[in-house]
């Protein structure tokens, strides 16, 4: 059984925000990292923190929340990652040797 992630990644200062979906989320997160894609929104905005992830079986599931999370409020956003993470720490911080 595959796992989905619907994830929200910022800057060092918490001012922007991007969601995203993918099925390996560390590959996904190191990408945002390294700027794999130097013209992405994630790359030009230096989004390299992790401050809020879930998961679920289906990727519908996952496409239709990280819809629902990209059409809600800004405050919907901050109120789902200060729930999970109220200090905004990188959720990611030792998941790679470079980190």
């Amino acid at each position: 059984m595959k796992t989905y992630y619907v994830y929200i990644m910022t800057n060092k200062n918490n001012h922007v925000l991007y969601t995203g979906v993918t099925n390996n989320l560390e590959r996904r997160v190191y990408e945002h990292k390294t700027k794999k894609n130097k013209h992405s929104f994630t790359s030009r905005y230096n989004l390299t923190k992790l401050v809020w992830y879930d998961h679920t079986n289906s990727i519908e599931s996952a496409i239709e929340r990280e819809k629902k999370i990209k059409g809600g409020s800004r405050q919907k956003k901050l109120n789902l990652i200060i729930d999970k993470n109220p200090s905004w720490k990188d959720l990611s911080d030792g998941w790679f040797s470079d980190n």
